[in-house]
């Protein structure tokens, strides 16, 4: 998702042109100050598409769907697509991680799946 620019001596920019993602974005958030270890996320949505891009420290990212499971780690620029309907959990590998999340709709407390079963079934 993301394109990185590295210049010898003057560090690398990561970008995006929303044209080309998946869903204009209509939310973003970040994760921050989670203890080394910690495992977060343990959710899926019902139409809610994200983005998940590391943007410090090292993220394990497992997103588990109906027939299908993905595990990535991600690094700093790394980036990967969580549909909706597919359960993801996060853990933060350095303590000193930083999670921006890009999302296709605003929040709603209804969109959220707590129980994977209804992602995976039975």
């Amino acid at each position: 998702m993301l394109t990185h620019h590295h210049e010898e001596g003057r560090g690398t920019l990561s970008y995006t042109e929303f044209g080309d993602l998946k869903f204009k974005p209509e939310r973003m958030y970040l994760v921050y100050g989670v203890p080394k270890g910690e495992v977060r996320g343990n959710h899926g949505h019902k139409q809610d598409q994200q983005y998940l891009i590391c943007a410090q420290g090292q993220i394990r990212v497992k997103l588990t769907g109906k027939g299908y499971e993905e595990e990535k780690v991600l690094n700093p620029g790394d980036s990967i697509f969580m549909d909706k309907r597919v359960w993801g959990e996060q853990e933060y590998v350095t303590g000193n991680d930083i999670l921006l999340v890009l999302c296709s709709t605003k929040f709603n407390k209804d969109d959220y799946i707590y129980d994977i079963k209804e992602i995976i079934g039975n």
